[in-house]
C-alpha cells in the first residue's frame, strides 16, 4: 500500500511539515492524528472540508483520527487572519454549534469502535473550561517565549489593531490540546490548514520539550482559487456543509461553475477520483472542460450530500442549461447583449421577464432571500448581471424554491 505521505503529496495536500521523520513514521506504524474545529458557526464550510477529505485519506490508510471539537478553544476565539477580535459567543451558542458539528462530522469518517482505527470525537471544553489557570501557566507557559510568540504569522493582523491578552492565550489553549491528546490517547500528529502553522509548532514543541516524546505538526495548502483568493465563498456568503444553509442544488452549481484552472486542483483535494483520472479529465479543453467540472461537482456533492442528492442536483443542472427535451418545462427568453445591459440590475430582469411586477417587488423578494442567478443567492437589491454570469450562452433566473427562467444570450 502507498505510504499516505505520498498520497497526501501527490495530492496537494502538505504546505509545512514541522519536524522531520514524519514520512518514515507513517510508513513504519499507525498513528493517532488530531484535527481541530472550532464550532464558531452552527455547520462545517468548504475550507473545513480539505481537512476532513486528508483525515480520511488517512484514516484509509490506518492512521487513527481524532476530531477535537473546540468548545473551549471557541471561547476565546483564535485571532488567525483576523484584522478584529471575534465577536465573544455564550457558551449556550457553542454547545449547540458543537452539537451540529458531531452530525455532520459523523458522515465522512468511520467511528466503528470495534475497528481498530476507527475514528474518535472528543471536545477539549472537558478539559478547558474547569482549567486552573495558574496550574496552567506553571504547566504550560513556562514553555513558551513571548518574543517568539509575538513573531508569529497568526498574530500579524491583529497586532496591527492590538491584540488582547484573551486572544494572546489562545497559542498556549491550542498546544496544551495537543498535550492533552497526547496523554490521553498516544496522539503523534496534528494536523491542520497552514494559517494554523504556529499553533501546531507550539504543540509540537510542547511536547517534545515536556514529556521528551516525539510529536509532529503537518499543515495544508489552503483552498484557494488560480487567482489567489479564497474557495468557497460567494455573493451570499459561506459556501455550507449543511443542507440547510446551502442546497445540494447551489452546492453543486458552485463546482460546476469554478474556474477552469481551478478543476484539477479540486479534484485532487475534495475527490477520491484516482490521480490518472484527474489527468485525463483535466486533459480536457475549450468547451469540453464543461465536462470536468459537472464530474467534480458530481463527485463533490455526492461526498457532502450523498448519491441520491448528487443525482437529483445534477439531473436539474442539466435539465437547466442542457437545453433538450429534458429542459423543456423551464421557461426560456432569448435576448440581444443589448437587451442584456439595458436590463443588466436583476430587479429589472425580473421584471422583463415577468418575475416579478415590478422593481419595488423584485427588491422587496431579494431582501427576503427569495432570488437566485445560477443557483447564487441574490444578497444585493441592486445587483447587476454581466457577461461574467453567462453560463453555456445562458443566465438562469430563479425565485423562489420553484420558479426558473432561463435567459438565453444570442451572439
Amino acid at each position: 500500500m502507498k505510504n499516505v505521505f505520498e498520497t497526501l503529496t501527490e495530492r496537494g495536500f502538505i504546505k509545512q511539515l514541522t519536524h522531520e521523520g514524519l514520512e518514515e513514521l507513517l510508513a513504519k506504524e499507525k498513528v493517532s492524528f488530531y484535527i481541530g474545529f472550532d464550532p464558531t458557526a452552527d455547520s462545517l464550510h468548504v475550507g473545513h472540508f480539505v481537512a476532513l477529505m486528508a483525515m480520511a485519506h488517512m484514516q484509509r490508510a490506518g492512521h487513527k483520527p481524532i476530531v477535537l471539537l473546540g468548545g473551549g478553544t471557541a471561547m476565546i476565539g483564535d485571532p488567525t487572519g483576523k484584522s478584529d477580535m471575534r465577536k465573544m459567543m455564550t457558551t449556550e451558542t457553542i454547545d449547540h454549534n458543537v452539537a451540529q458539528f458531531r452530525k455532520q462530522i459523523g458522515r465522512f469518517l468511520d467511528f466503528s469502535e470495534d475497528a481498530p482505527n476507527g475514528a474518535i470525537m472528543v471536545d477539549n471544553a472537558e478539559w478547558l473550561r474547569p482549567l486552573n489557570y495558574i496550574e496552567f501557566l506553571r504547566e504550560v507557559g513556562v514553555h513558551f517565549s513571548v518574543n517568539r510568540m509575538i513573531t508569529a504569522e497568526c498574530y500579524k493582523r491583529r497586532m496591527e489593531k492590538g491584540l488582547t491578552f484573551l486572544e494572546f492565550n489562545y497559542m498556549l489553549m491550542q498546544s496544551y490540546d495537543f498535550l492533552e491528546l497526547n496523554k490521553r490517547y498516544g496522539c503523534k500528529l496534528e494536523m491542520g490548514g497552514d494559517d494554523q502553522w504556529s499553533n501546531i509548532l507550539g504543540g509540537a514543541d510542547l511536547i517534545r520539550r515536556k514529556e521528551r516524546k516525539e510529536a509532529y505538526g503537518l499543515t495544508f495548502k489552503l483552498l484557494l482559487k488560480s487567482d489567489g483568493n479564497k474557495m468557497g465563498k460567494t455573493e451570499g456568503g459561506a459556501v455550507w456543509l449543511d443542507a440547510e444553509k446551502t442546497s445540494p442544488y447551489e452546492f453543486f452549481q458552485y463546482w460546476r461553475n469554478v474556474d477552469d484552472a481551478d478543476v484539477k486542483n479540486c479534484m485532487l483535494l475534495l475527490t477520491f477520483m484516482p490521480v490518472e483520472e484527474i489527468e485525463e479529465w483535466c486533459s480536457l479543453k475549450d468547451a469540453e472542460i464543461n465536462k470536468a467540472k459537472e464530474k467534480l461537482a458530481y463527485e463533490i456533492t455526492k461526498q457532502v450530500h450523498g448519491e441520491q442528492a448528487a443525482e437529483q442536483a445534477m439531473a436539474a443542472a442539466r435539465a437547466l442549461f442542457a437545453g433538450g427535451a429534458e429542459s423543456a418545462a423551464v421557461p426560456s427568453t432569448t435576448i440581444t447583449a443589448a437587451e442584456l445591459e439595458e436590463n443588466k440590475l436583476v430587479i429589472d430582469m425580473m421584471a422583463k421577464l415577468g418575475l416579478s411586477k415590478s422593481r419595488g417587488e423584485g427588491r422587496r423578494l431579494i431582501s427576503g432571500g427569495g432570488v437566485y442567478v445560477n443557483g447564487e443567492k441574490v444578497t444585493n437589491e441592486f445587483a447587476e448581471l454581466s457577461a461574467a454570469d453567462i453560463q453555456d450562452g445562458a443566465i438562469m433566473l430563479r425565485k423562489g424554491k420553484k420558479v426558473f427562467h432561463k435567459v438565453i444570450i444570442e451572439g
